[in-house]
Parts: structure tokens; sequence; C-alpha cells
């Protein structure tokens, strides 16, 4: 619950970071992150993910999205 704050701040970043880079709309972005495992890792609090920049995360959702592809 502590790290609340810097999760939604992450999640905010990462989500018009994947807009920008793909072109989509900050709706479109914000359902493809959702749809990605990224937030679960996030919920994680022992992974320390809440401590990540926003374009670690980024990277993360890219691994998600290589994969999934694959």
């Amino acid at each position: 619950m502590e790290h609340v704050l810097a999760k939604t701040i992450l999640i905010t970043q990462t989500i018009e970071l994947i807009a920008n880079k793909y072109k989509l709309s900050i709706e479109t972005a914000r359902d493809r992150f959702y749809e990605s495992n990224v937030p679960e890792m996030l919920d994680d609090d022992e992974t320390g993910l809440y401590g990540s920049s926003a374009l670690y995360l980024l990277s993360l959702y890219e691994d998600c999205l290589k994969k999934a592809s694959e």
C-alpha cells in the first residue's frame, strides 16, 4: 500500500511512453499496457519495480510483446 503513489506515477509515465512510441491514443496505450503482465509484476512489492523508471517498465512491456508474438 505504501508504494501506491509511486506505482501510479510510473504507470502513467509508462502509458505515455507507449502512446508516444507506438503512435497510439492514451486510451489504447492504457488498454494494451493493462493487457500485458507488467501491471501484475508491478503489484508484487517484492520485485521492487515500484522503484524502477518508466523506461524500464517500457522495456518490460516490449519484452512481453516480443514473447507474445513468438
